[in-house]
């Protein structure tokens, strides 16, 4: 029997508006981005949503700066989450509607996440930092 996605992902944290927000971009994409659409669905659903003052500093919420890496391949990266209209790959700007945005959203510093490529291909992404803008 194998293991479900879920049970391989860590507990997660979001904002309430953000979680509405992205609710509705994430349906709003499911006839043409299917995949990322479920993923960030599923994530919403069993974050623990919560005013954003009660979110810990640590916590990736939209806006914010992300250094992670991908321990398969040992690439480290940094990337800003972002609404679709302000991503820019060539900036670091990351679109939640891409598989690397839907993974990092609510998780914190120090957690991992076995998490879907373009390929199909599970990696294990893992937080290094997350700075908040302001």
């Amino acid at each position: 029997m194998t293991m479900t996605h879920a049970a391989r992902r860590p507990a997660i944290q979001m904002i309430d508006r953000e979680a509405d927000a992205l609710t509705s971009l994430a349906l709003g994409v499911e006839d043409k981005q299917p995949q990322v659409s479920a993923l960030l669905l599923d994530e919403i659903a069993r974050a623990r949503v919560m005013r954003a003052e009660r979110i810990p500093a640590d916590t990736v919420t939209m806006g914010a700066t992300v250094d992670f890496i991908d321990e398969a391949s040992g690439t480290e990266r940094t990337v800003k989450l972002v609404y679709p209209r302000e991503a820019d790959i060539a900036a670091g700007r990351v679109s939640i509607l891409s598989l690397v945005g839907a993974g990092l959203i609510g998780l914190r510093e120090g957690q991992a996440i076995s998490w879907p490529d373009r390929s199909g291909r599970e990696r294990q992404l893992r937080i290094r930092a997350v700075r908040k803008a302001g």
